[in-house]
């Protein structure tokens, strides 16, 4: 059984969830789920240009971990973006409500 996923400091919530390719009903395309911590951590690498060093103490993971779910993110966006995917963004502040 795995180990149970640490708490992370999230402070980013989107104003929009979802993202999909123009002139296609949302109803006829897969989607790629982005977690709240992915998104979380996409923003502060890239938009924020934290090292992931800082960014990882700021979410209150380690480097590895910070470096593990930011891999996972850019292969979802990637995934998306190629194959032609819509991307869900998790909402946080239904996991803070606990939904």
């Amino acid at each position: 059984m795995p180990r149970p996923k640490s708490p992370r400091c999230l402070n980013f919530s989107p104003d929009v969830y979802y993202f999909k390719p123009r002139g296609i009903p949302l109803r006829e395309l897969e989607e790629v789920v982005l977690l709240a911590d992915e998104v979380e951590a996409v923003k502060l690498h890239d938009a924020d240009g934290l090292e992931q060093i800082a960014a990882a103490e700021k979410m209150n993971i380690s480097q590895p971990t910070f470096a593990r779910t930011l891999d996972a993110a850019y292969k979802k966006i990637a995934d998306a973006l190629i194959n032609g995917k819509a991307i869900r963004i998790e909402n946080i502040s239904d996991i803070r409500k606990g939904l």
